[in-house]
């Protein structure tokens, strides 16, 4: 089954579907109120996230996803709190942690 990039004004959503409108199907139902910017059948069925785009360098000695999956779990799950304590933690600045707490929120921490 192909693999659809969607989306929104306000989300991007990776899902599987056998043809376009069965993509836009299942955005539709999950984000009623939104309407769809763009949809992209991607060209391989599985999908990447760069690290860079993150904000994430290669060769930190330790794992931001962990750090910031910790964070949140002690910020119950508070974002703004849990970007609070990723960047004490880490020294990040403002983006960057913002972009690991919330590339972690989507992940389910």
């Amino acid at each position: 089954m192909p693999l659809f990039e969607v989306e929104t004004e306000s989300h991007i959503i990776i899902t599987w579907a056998s043809d376009g409108d069965s993509a836009s199907t299942v955005v539709q139902e999950a984000y009623p109120n939104e309407t769809i910017t763009r949809l992209t059948k991607r060209p391989r069925d599985t999908w990447v996230i760069s690290k860079s785009a993150l904000g994430i360098r290669g060769g930190e000695t330790e794992d931001p996803c962990n750090t910031a999956r910790e964070c949140l779990s002690k910020a119950a799950g508070d974002k703004v709190h849990a970007i609070r304590l990723y960047m004490q933690q880490t020294g990040t600045d403002l983006e960057d942690a913002r972009k690991a707490i919330e590339s972690n929120m989507v992940m389910g921490w």
